[in-house]
């Protein structure tokens, strides 16, 4: 059934346009685009998670709050990014389970910070004193489920059944 839409989106010039255009301007640079936000989103993400764990304590933990615009800008990013790899490979993305686990993970990730970003608060005070194991806790799920997602997107590449609806 879902086939006749992969077929139809894999047809659409834009999705064509993307996977054959030889130009690095293209899928070279929208590949280029999602590591760049993943970067800004991860990296941001990373930096609480390890100042949460412990790592420059001297760092006013509220002022990681600074680093969020880059963070959601990466996020937007990404979300553009991933959008046009979906458009340029359908198959390939959506019949491998892979790519739930990755989008998953995100998902479980951005909950987490959300909920770390609304603690950060409580605790703003608390530095240079160690964080609370609840908050510890979350930094480490958070830190594995980035670690996670990156891996599976990196997996897309490699396990598929099909690349496209009609091989």
């Amino acid at each position: 059934m879902l086939d006749s839409y992969f077929l139809w989106l894999e047809a659409t010039r834009f999705s064509a346009w993307v996977r054959e255009d030889p130009s690095i301007f293209v899928f070279p640079a929208v590949l280029a685009a999602h590591t760049i936000g993943m970067a800004l989103v991860v990296g941001v993400g990373a930096a609480l998670d390890l100042r949460i764990l412990g790592v420059a304590p001297h760092v006013p933990i509220v002022e990681m709050k600074r680093f969020f615009p880059a963070m959601w800008m990466g996020l937007w990013l990404n979300v553009a990014s991933g959008l046009v790899l979906l458009v340029a490979y359908p198959t390939k993305a959506l019949t491998n389970p892979v790519f739930y686990v990755k989008l998953t993970l995100i998902a479980v990730a951005l909950r987490i910070l959300k909920s770390v970003r609304r603690r950060m608060v409580l605790v703003a005070g608390a530095h240079p004193a160690p964080m609370p194991a609840h908050l510890r806790l979350l930094a480490v799920a958070s830190l594995a489920c980035w670690a996670g997602a990156i891996t599976a997107g990196r997996l897309l590449a490699y396990t598929y059944t099909r690349l496209m609806a009609d091989r």
